[in-house]
């Protein structure tokens, strides 16, 4: 999902870093103490999982774990991932520091999306839905992030349809990936620390949600 340098049109990048200073500004702001170091692993997971990547185009494929990464921090995943990807931009020059705005863009907002769109599901008691919720998550996240990419791209460019277009349909196999690796880790965190996944609706053993679904 990294797209490289003197790709983007000027519009498009100061778009992009204004977007993702308003994000992370709101991530800082939500993000206590006790939760510093939770962000730096996740942070972690996600600069050494997208080390290995597919150049397609003026984009790349690699797993992204925004999905995780939203799911378990919401707004805080925008200073999670701007860290990641500076770090990466500084050391391996992969994505670039005027595109940092773009990329933070394309790979945290997804994720807040999708703690938005899957938290409640996931908080649920019945396995079988919590579990859906996750895959689901881990999915989507991935998908929205192609889909930005993609926008991204026409924006500067119209030429680069098939290129936005073959960047999304690239990342299928990711998104099947991710779904799988997010629906373990939520099975993984609802044995040994539930309490990680209480997000906005709270710890889901401690505050059962009323909500339509039967707990």
């Amino acid at each position: 999902m990294h797209i490289s340098e003197g790709v983007l049109s000027a519009p498009v990048l100061v778009t992009g870093v204004a977007l993702a200073v308003a994000g992370t500004s709101v991530g800082l702001k939500k993000m206590d103490y006790e939760k510093i170091p939770q962000v730096a692993v996740l942070s972690s997971a996600f600069f050494v999982a997208s080390l290995i990547h597919v150049p397609v185009g003026p984009s790349s494929v690699h797993l992204i774990l925004n999905g995780v990464n939203g799911l378990l921090l919401g707004w805080s995943c925008f200073p999670s991932i701007l860290v990641a990807l500076a770090l990466q931009a500084i050391l391996f020059q992969f994505g670039g520091i005027t595109v940092l705005g773009v990329n933070t863009i394309t790979m945290a907002l997804p994720g807040v999306i999708c703690y938005y769109l899957f938290g409640k599901l996931i908080n649920q008691k019945r396995g079988f839905i919590s579990l859906v919720a996750a895959f689901a998550c881990g999915f989507v996240a991935v998908l929205i992030s192609g889909i930005l990419v993609a926008i991204s791209l026409l924006f500067t460019e119209e030429s680069f349809m098939s290129v936005a277009k073959l960047i999304v349909l690239a990342h299928l196999p990711v998104m099947i990936i991710e779904g799988t690796i997010t629906l373990f880790c939520v099975a993984f965190l609802k044995r040994v620390k539930p309490e990680l996944l209480g997000g906005i609706y709270g710890n889901w053993k401690e505050k059962p949600i009323r909500s339509g679904f039967n707990l």
